[in-house]
């Protein structure tokens, strides 16, 4: 019975009328195998980052995440489901054209495609656009220092429990150059929604918003019709809104454990933060209940989806998404340069993938497909002053008035630099690759 987000579940029910098709099978009130409140299932919640008990007696937290667990994208889903008819080129074509010139350019738009614009057009009323704007020039630094040596590390993250990752291995993307292709395409739209005025309506963010949004609802479109691709009782909806909030929100994560340690609560830089996250998460269509804004909130609701996800990690699944992640070369050319840049690169996200989900231990990061050694170790610890030094003092720098500006334009133009060595992003759902579970 839904007690306390009853608009949410009403969102939820309403994908089996707008989309019998995907969705008319699927029973809304029976949560699949990967959900679990049982006290007596390992979660993923690891005990010394979050008390799962105390998640398991929070009714509210209980029904948030059961609920959007199976909510995939009540106004993309069925653009995406246009494809028999269109093919993906169009969709993708006829998107990008009403993202770029409005949707009245786009000759006998379907209503699907209005219906999607109109919903990324339709503003909250909780966002505050300088306050995203100043958020994206905070969040420019960790995207032109940073993301390039841990970017590979944090997607890795995604595979580490089978439940969540069998849509990205349904789909083939994993393999070979798609690899490196998926792995770039996470970074580039992370990047590119840091850029001035990336997140307005004609941005060079938004548009890229609404084509991970057509690429996770394609993905949904093939798995759930095609026979044998998928199992709803088990699995659940593909790719649901539960399953991109912490991509979305990890940033606001920690700067809410942050903040919950010190006492101190959230600074005016780390609100604009926040609501810049929450509003990128707004345009991929994460509903406002998984974006809460204090920071107890935030991590409650962050480790209550690992406190609810059924533990798992089938090899087969996990470790080679992870392993094939970790094999894909992400530089643009094999340059003396590249190749040195991409062995650090791989030492950084070896490094942190080991510290966050493994403890350091090398045999643990080797039974999850990473090979972490010394020497990955050492490369860190020479490159760590040149890389940890200028992004701490780039974050000490956006924060004074004589040199932010100066120091923001210097930082975008890296930005503009990251992009160009991540390659044009496609953000396509391919279905003649995908496999059968």
């Amino acid at each position: 019975m839904t007690l306390h987000f009853p608009a949410l579940a009403e969102r939820v029910r309403s994908q089996a009328v707008l989309q019998p098709g995907l969705y008319g099978t699927v029973d809304f009130d029976d949560p699949p195998y990967r959900h679990t409140a049982d006290p007596r299932d390992r979660s993923t919640l690891h005990p010394a980052i979050g008390d799962r008990a105390a998640t398991l007696r929070d009714e509210r937290l209980v029904e948030l995440i059961a609920t959007t667990t199976l909510l995939g994208d009540v106004v993309a889903d069925p653009y995406a489901c246009l494809e028999p008819q269109y093919g993906t080129r169009t969709l993708v074509a006829m998107l990008k054209q009403a993202c770029r010139d409005g949707v009245d350019a786009v000759p006998d738009a379907p209503h699907e495609l209005r219906a999607l614009l109109a919903a990324m057009e339709d503003a909250p009323d909780w966002l505050d656009v300088e306050l995203v704007e100043e958020g994206a020039r905070l969040a420019r630094v960790g995207s032109a220092l940073t993301s390039p040596f841990i970017t590979r590390g944090v997607f890795l993250a995604t595979f580490l429990n089978t439940y969540a990752a069998l849509p990205m291995a349904l789909t083939g993307a994993l393999s070979g150059k798609r690899a490196a292709r998926r792995i770039n395409e996470t970074a580039n739209f992370f990047a590119v929604t840091t850029l001035p005025g990336a997140l307005d309506r004609y941005g060079e963010g938004f548009e890229a918003a609404a084509m991970v949004r057509l690429m996770h609802s394609m993905v949904r479109y093939h798995a759930l019709t095609r026979p044998g691709a998928w199992d709803r009782e088990v699995y659940g909806i593909p790719i649901p809104q539960v399953d991109q909030m912490p991509a979305g929100t990890v940033g606001s994560y920690l700067l809410a454990v942050r903040a919950l340690r010190t006492g101190r609560g959230f600074d005016g830089a780390d609100r604009a933060i926040v609501e810049f996250n929450r509003y990128r998460c707004f345009l991929l269509g994460l509903p406002e209940e998984l974006l809460p804004t204090t920071p107890r909130d935030i991590v409650d609701v962050f480790n209550a989806r690992s406190a609810l996800l059924r533990d798992d990690f089938d090899d087969a699944t996990c470790g080679e998404l992870v392993r094939s992640s970790m094999d894909a070369y992400l530089r643009p050319e094999r340059t003396l340069f590249d190749l040195a840049a991409s062995r650090v690169e791989k030492a950084w996200s070896k490094t942190s993938f080991a510290i966050a989900f493994c403890g350091g231990k090398p045999s643990k990061a080797a039974r999850m497909g990473v090979d972490f050694t010394a020497q990955d170790v050492t490369l860190v610890a020479l490159t760590a002053p040149f890389i940890a030094g200028r992004t701490i003092g780039a974050e000490i720098g956006v924060r004074i008035p004589l040199v932010r500006d100066g120091l923001d334009k210097y930082l975008t133009h890296l930005v503009r630099r990251r992009l160009a060595s991540y390659g044009h992003p496609e953000f396509v759902s391919d279905g003649a690759t995908y496999e059968r579970t």
